[in-house]
């Protein structure tokens, strides 16, 4: 029997520490960073078929969760840069299974391999500069209704990327059985 509650969340779901310490943010800063290293090496043998499979049944494609990886890292970079340059600004929400039909999700993970590298090469650099005050810097979040502080933000990105890795480390994995 299948599990799709572990097939959805591989490593859990997100889990915010009670106390975020500097330390946290460093190793998610650090992941971060070298975050598009470990998805090129995970993928880089990937065959079409392979990449055409979905994670699990009824989810996305290997291919469509690439995509969906450098859409979410690009609105959250900017949602970054909002938060430290303006006073809790309002983010725009997507609709990220609507982004995930679009006609761009279909072609080669390379261009979005590309802009994944890129993200993180700028977010690495605003993490390695900011101070404790910037991570305390919110953005407003109209679908929650709530602030969200950027050490959230950067804790809840190390753990949106090893939850999408682990996916299509998932596939591999079933594919051996």
């Amino acid at each position: 029997m299948i599990d799709i509650e572990l097939l959805k969340y591989p490593i859990g779901k997100f889990l915010k520490p009670n106390d975020v310490s500097d330390q946290h943010l460093q190793e998610a800063s650090a992941y971060l960073g070298s975050f598009p290293q470990y998805l090129k090496e995970t993928v880089q043998s990937f065959s079409e078929g392979q990449l055409n499979t979905p994670y699990r049944p009824g989810g996305w494609t290997v291919r469509q969760v690439v995509h969906h990886l450098a859409d979410s890292h690009m609105n959250a970079l900017t949602r970054f840069k909002l938060a430290l340059t303006e006073e809790n600004p309002i983010i725009k929400p997507y609709d990220e299974a609507a982004w995930a039909k679009m006609p761009d999700y279909s072609l080669p993970i390379g261009a979005s391999l590309n802009l994944i590298d890129g993200i993180h090469f700028k977010w690495a650099v605003l993490l390695e500069s900011m101070d404790s005050s910037d991570f305390e810097k919110t953005y407003f979040h109209p679908e929650s209704q709530s602030a969200v502080p950027l050490s959230d933000v950067t804790l809840m990105y190390q753990w949106h990327s090893q939850h999408h890795l682990a996916h299509i480390q998932h596939l591999v994995l079933r594919e051996k059985w």
